[in-house]
């Protein structure tokens, strides 16, 4: 529950920033001019990312569920077929690690991150955001790397 108000308030947030951000993105001829600065670029693509791995979020909690309800299900098979699932659990282990540091990387990178840290120095600030993109590129590739796992290996169950 909590981690459900956690995404939600963050949904909440970046949809408040870009709305009002769309708003000073106009030329003036109701065509929108883009980013105008190398900042701007940055955070942009970071929130770009960041959307794009919150969107999948609620995806990657019913895959981690699903792996776990199979792994509580293979523990629970006779010794004989339990063996047979072997290969089948140790996938299913890694995959359980996988979705678990994505969904713990999601939470750490929110957390951490600091919108306006070091606004008054452009230098350092360009250098943060380059810095938090490649982190939020990370996060993202892992739910979306965990997520395709997750649909080869469970087909789709969750």
């Amino acid at each position: 529950m909590k981690k459900s108000i956690l995404y939600f308030s963050c949904l909440l947030t970046v949809a408040a920033v870009a709305c009002n951000d769309a708003n000073d993105k106009h030329d003036g001829h109701g065509k929108a001019s883009g980013p105008r600065t190398l900042v701007d670029s940055l955070k942009k693509s970071l929130d770009d990312d960041h959307i794009v791995g919150m969107s999948k979020m609620g995806k990657l909690t019913r895959a981690e569920q699903t792996t776990r309800r199979l792994l509580d299900s293979i523990a629970k098979l006779p010794a004989s077929s339990e063996k047979a699932a072997a290969t089948y659990k140790n996938q299913l282990d890694t995959l359980q690690k996988e979705l678990s540091y994505a969904e713990a990387a999601m939470d750490k990178w929110m957390m951490e991150y600091r919108e306006d840290s070091l606004a008054n120095d452009e230098a350092e600030r360009i250098k943060y955001l380059r810095a938090e993109q490649l982190k939020v590129t990370k996060v993202k590739e892992a739910i979306l790397s965990g997520l395709q796992k997750a649909d080869s290996l469970i087909k789709g169950k969750f």
